[in-house]
């Protein structure tokens, strides 16, 4: 089996494009058929992922590449190639699993759009893309699947087109995000230059094998902060985390599939996969690059949680807890902690999908409202949404014990809190948890606690076709946690390839209860803030945050996402606007005007050459053939044929020879 599935990975991305192909060939009015295409293309991608993922659990460090020429250029070969690894297998099975739920969710949400059969088409384009780059051995094909994932999105945060907020999301997400992929396809063109291959695995040969990595010397640093910069663009971190929270004018389905399971994933498995790169040189598992990718993970994740607690919209303040989860998964990578990173980000991909699923349905049952301070009570009218909802927030929040997330995220303190350079963040990390659990306790008490205000009125539950996904991920989050325990942590065992070992007594450690205070703070402040928000209480009036009606400039300034879309309108995008007039300036006057003035002179410069040739040159010409006519006629005349004058002639010219000799002598 194992060597069937081998020979056929590529079958895994492929079945999602010929779904993808298939559904956009058809007519609108065929909506169930192409819900039922799509379901069913990524029914088979995940079925293939469980063949794929079986290998590399029955073999501990199992790893195996196919490689194949895709052109030859002189006698160089370049190679393309699919890998199959435990990192590879686990992701697969994340992403075909998560999406297949927000497939499913998605027949529901959408189920009264004009475009349903075309959504389907893009979402299952877009799985396809992300199961590509995650698959791929060669960083050329990652780059080719990563581009496809761009496109994906874009075409997905822009579905609803008509509306310009979600075409300028659309574009500020493309144009964001190529930004950090051109610093990728630099790195990847030096990478290629230094070891002469981009193929991660090739019998030793591989550029994240120690043959290629011997090759790269010091400019290993340089080319791995290149290859960062594209995952910066992709996982929305800091500074091009701005397109990430806007991409929330997509339809819900789409902001779960993004935040949860395909695209922002790329960039941190994107580093986990060409880690050995960042890592080489390492001195106590310290290196330049890696530093660089702590301290951007560490401004990430705190600037997203600040700004998170002052937002109103129920999924801008889910997608600004993405932009912070994922800061923190790169703390953890960058701290040496690959495991624990992935971990999060599977783990991750479950409670994340369950919160934004959660959050569409919500918004499906408040008739499209999605600010949090006209909701309240919904606990009454969409019970189970509430607490599948309820579920994914203490998951996030890192709730010890029964859900996943508060496993993973104490593995990560483990790991941060052994890194040798600095403590800080370590400690920075702690504030991180704190405000995690704050605003979720914040968005949870708003939307299903307190009296129901005027937007709930007629709120129902959502349609079994939504909740069942709700479920099925809830239960996720929380039977995940069973292999990411210490006392069993077989996620991490398999992932670093180490043999599993229960041991009850790892369960209990000093960094379960510091999670355990740390949430419980956040909470606690939570709830001591915001348990009479949407009520008046004292000279607070009831539509005031609590903390705005504390510290109003503060809020304010989080509010306004700490003013950076702002501060970039008013430097980069003034420049570029300015700079684009400039050019616009130069080409409608200078430009134009040089070119005009050089035809001028041609033109001028052509009359007078024109001139010339017409009245001096072509009239010589033909003067000159006219006397030469006219000499021709003459001398024509004087060849008669008769000898007599022919004779004549001599005889004249001989008597005046004769008559000059005389003269002479």
């Amino acid at each position: 089996m194992s060597a069937w599935i081998l020979d056929r990975l590529w079958l895994i991305p492929a079945v999602p494009f010929a779904a993808s192909l298939i559904v956009l060939s058809l007519p609108n009015a065929w909506r169930r058929r192409a819900a039922a295409l799509a379901a069913t293309g990524q029914v088979a991608a995940l079925a293939l992922s469980v063949v794929a993922f079986l290998p590399t659990v029955q073999t501990h460090g199992f790893r195996a590449a196919q490689n194949f020429t895709w052109f030859t250029f002189g006698d160089n070969a370049l190679q393309l190639g699919f890998v199959l690894d435990p990192l590879a297998a686990a992701m697969l099975l994340m992403i075909s699993l998560v999406g297949l739920c927000i497939f499913v969710f998605s027949i529901g949400y959408m189920a009264d759009d004009k475009n349903f059969v075309r959504f389907f088409a893009y979402l299952s384009f877009f799985s396809g893309a992300m199961l590509g780059v995650v698959i791929a051995n060669s960083l050329l094909l990652l780059f080719i699947f990563w581009e496809l994932v761009g496109l994906a999105s874009y075409l997905l945060i822009g579905f609803w087109i008509e509306r310009p907020s979600a075409s300028a999301a659309a574009k500020k997400a493309f144009i964001t995000t190529r930004i950090g992929d051109m610093g990728f396809f630099l790195g990847m063109l030096w990478l290629y230059n230094r070891s002469g291959t981009l193929l991660f695995y090739d019998g030793g040969k591989g550029c994240l094998e120690s043959a290629g990595l011997a090759m790269l010397g010091a400019s290993a640093t340089f080319i791995a902060l290149l290859i960062f910069f594209g995952a910066v663009g992709k996982s929305g971190q800091f500074p091009l985390h701005v397109w990430l929270p806007d991409a929330m004018e997509g339809p819900t389905p789409v902001s779960a599939l993004i935040h949860a399971a395909t695209m922002v994933a790329a960039g941190v498995f994107l580093v986990a996969r060409v880690y050995p790169l960042f890592s080489l040189g390492a001195i106590n598992g310290v290196t330049s690059s890696l530093t660089v990718v702590v301290w951007i993970g560490v401004t990430t994740a705190l600037m997203a949680a600040l700004i998170a607690i002052a937002q109103a919209d129920i999924k801008r303040i889910l997608a600004y807890s993405t932009v912070s989860q994922l800061g923190l998964m790169m703390v953890s990578l960058g701290v040496g902690g690959v495991a624990a990173g992935i971990m999060h980000l599977i783990a991750h991909g479950f409670f994340k999908a369950l919160l934004f699923l959660g959050s569409g349905s919500v918004i499906h049952g408040c008739h499209g409202e999605q600010d949090i301070r006209k909701m309240g009570g919904l606990r009454r009218f969409m019970p189970v949404t509430f607490v599948t909802y309820a579920i994914g927030m203490m998951a996030l929040s890192g709730v010890p014990l029964f859900f996943s997330g508060g496993w993973t995220k104490e593995e990560i303190l483990h790991a941060v809190g052994h890194w040798p350079p600095s403590h800080a963040p370590y400690y920075l990390m702690f504030a991180g948890v704190v405000l995690t659990a704050l605003y979720m306790t914040r968005q949870i008490i708003y939307v299903f606690f307190g009296d129901p205000r005027a937007s709930v009125d007629h709120s129902h539950e959502s349609p079994r076709v939504m909740t069942r996904p709700l479920i099925a991920l809830a239960l996720g989050a929380i039977l995940l946690s069973v292999v990411l325990t210490p006392a069993w942590p077989w996620l991490h065992e398999y992932l670093t390839g180490e043999p599993v070992h229960f041991e009850i007594g790892r369960l209990i450690q000093p960094a379960l209860f510091v999670s355990l205070v740390l949430v419980s703070a956040g909470i606690g402040v939570g709830l001591w803030m915001y348990r009479k928000a949407g009520v008046q209480a004292g000279d607070r009036p009831a539509q005031i945050d609590p903390l705005e009606y504390a510290q109003p400039a503060l809020f304010r300034f989080l509010a306004n996402k700490m003013w950076i879309d702002e501060l970039y309108y008013r430097t980069v995008i003034a420049f570029s606007w300015m700079a684009a007039r400039l050019s616009d300036w130069l080409d409608r006057y200078f430009w134009d005007g040089l070119v005009r003035g050089f035809g001028a002179i041609g033109q001028v410069f052509a009359m007078f050459t024109t001139g010339v040739d017409e009245r001096g040159i072509n009239a010589g010409v033909d003067e000159t053939t006219v006397g030469a006519r006219g000499l021709g006629r003459l001398m024509s005349a004087a060849h008669s044929g008769q000898i007599q004058i022919y004779l004549g002639v001599v005889a004249i010219g001989m008597l005046a020879l004769l008559l000059l000799y005389a003269w002479l002598v």
